[in-house]
């Protein structure tokens, strides 16, 4: 039964993923969490995020923007690799604790980045690259931060859905492999990252029939109430 869970949740967070952008691991990772425990929930969050951002990355293949894929993950790679490390060195129920807070966190920092209508130039998504990808090394997912970033670049929907999706995959494989090379992701973890990132990879294809149908109003809406809700779930999971 709980894999079931995992699969119907999976499709349903990959569909709102290839959606607007992100939601994957806001929806997924309280029942990964719940399943599995935290230490084990992030590595398999982090494979499914893999296949999840592939579906997203060849649903939108000829949209995607390489200069500025190539300039985030510059320094978005190393720092995913010193925020996992960062990572490890926790207890397990700081880990809840982190994460929950980070998600509620981020509802008034995305919205203070959307009102400040920032225009980022391809140097400046290196020097943000780095303190995101350390972010996603310790908390699973940054995917509210990296919305307003790449949209402040200039990228919109099928370019945006893209263009971040490629850039979060090559920081997800690093991820992975720096928790391989440490010894955290033993072959059970694997199996169950696979089984994750099928069903986000099979959402991510269902939502290009929803892509651009939704109004931005409603896309902000949607994203500050699954940081909300998963935010306080992981909280109250820590507190138990």
């Amino acid at each position: 039964m709980g894999y079931l869970l995992v699969l119907l949740v999976g499709v349903a967070a990959g569909t709102l993923s290839g959606i607007i952008g992100t939601g994957s691991s806001m929806l997924l990772m309280p029942v990964l969490v719940m399943l599995f425990g935290p230490q084990q929930a992030v590595p398999i969050m982090a494979i499914g995020a893999i296949m999840g951002n592939l579906g997203k990355v060849l649903a939108w293949w000829r949209e995607i923007d390489w200069r500025a894929c190539a300039a985030y993950c510059a320094s978005a790679i190393p720092g995913a690799m010193l925020g996992v490390r960062s990572l490890l060195a926790l207890p397990p129920h700081a880990v809840e604790l982190a994460l929950g807070i980070f998600f509620v966190a981020m509802i008034p920092l995305r919205r203070w980045l959307a009102r400040r209508a920032f225009k980022f130039s391809l140097l400046q998504l290196v020097l943000i690259g780095g303190v995101v990808g350390f972010l996603t090394g310790m908390v699973v997912s940054t995917g509210p931060i990296t919305v307003p970033i790449f949209t402040s670049y200039g990228l919109e929907r099928g370019a945006f859905l893209s263009t971040e999706a490629a850039a979060s995959l090559l920081v997800y494989a690093t991820k992975v492999a720096t928790f391989k090379e440490a010894g955290a992701l033993p072959l059970d973890l694997v199996y169950k990252g696979l089984i994750t990132g099928t069903a986000l990879m099979t959402g991510s294809f269902f939502a290009r029939y929803f892509v651009l149908r939704m109004s931005p109003a409603t896309f902000k809406l949607l994203v500050d109430g699954l940081m909300l809700s998963s935010g306080l779930s992981l909280i109250w999971a820590a507190a138990r």
